[in-house]
């Protein structure tokens, strides 16, 4: 085995895989002979970081469960359903993210809340945050579940960890005492601290008489209305529309 074998092979061995196949590349090329060590360093470690960017985006987006791939990119923004480009190009750089603040997304059937909110959701792993994707009803199941096998704290204590959290269709099935007093756990821990997404078909007017029980409702409130962004879409269905013209 000559030097350059030994070393891809170490490269290997070591796990620096875009570093290894950027070094298959050059010497396949006969590049190695035009770099000088500073270049060829610089070119190994530059691929090797992207490599690894790549890959930990990769694992992010598997573990958040979303639905469905979305990106910004594919965000129509020419659509009559009231979606401000310029605040769709703040949300992408994740500030608000490192800020802790909340994002509400409302509007009527068919208009694109879900997309929106997944293509937020997928620009937040690419940058690096943990995300969770729910929604809202099978997340209060397996809080109900968790209760029963003894895992309630853990399991909150895992939505905790994600730097963001996207509740899909909050709202459509009624609220009980366990719910409101779930969902108040999950605000009262994040708030200030973690990002929540909140997509609903519902006003937000609404929410407070959805929760219902005032007490709580009022602390809900509080905590994720006053201090949120908001996209609030209108127009009829995109998925009619485009029914329609196909």
């Amino acid at each position: 085995m000559n030097n350059n074998q030994a070393t891809l092979s170490r490269m290997c061995e070591l796990r620096l895989h875009g570093m290894a196949r950027a070094f298959q590349n050059i010497l396949e090329t006969g590049m190695n002979h035009q770099f000088t060590m500073d270049e060829m360093l610089s070119q190994l470690v530059d691929t090797e970081w992207e490599d690894r960017q790549l890959r930990k985006q990769q694992r992010l987006q598997k573990a958040a469960g979303f639905r469905y791939q979305a990106s910004i990119e594919e965000l129509d923004f020419q659509l009559d359903r009231n979606l401000d480009k310029n605040m769709i190009l703040r949300l992408a750089d994740g500030n608000w993210i490192k800020q802790g603040k909340d994002l509400l997304i409302t509007g009527p059937t068919g208009v694109g809340k879900s997309f929106i909110g997944s293509s937020l959701g997928h620009q937040a792993c690419s940058l690096g945050f943990k995300t969770y994707y729910s929604l809202a009803g099978r997340l209060f199941q397996k809080l109900a579940a968790s209760k029963d096998e003894g895992k309630y704290l853990k399991e909150l204590a895992k939505i905790y960890k994600a730097d963001l959290l996207i509740l899909e269709d909050f709202g459509l099935s009624p609220f009980n005492q366990e719910k409101r007093l779930e969902l108040m756990d999950i605000l009262e821990d994040r708030h200030g601290r973690k990002s929540t997404i909140i997509i609903s078909q519902l006003p937000v007017s609404t929410w407070h008489d959805v929760i219902g029980e005032s007490t709580v409702a009022d602390a809900i409130m509080d905590r994720i209305v006053y201090d949120s962004y908001r996209i609030e879409l209108k127009g009829d269905s995109v998925r009619k529309k485009k029914a329609k013209q196909s």
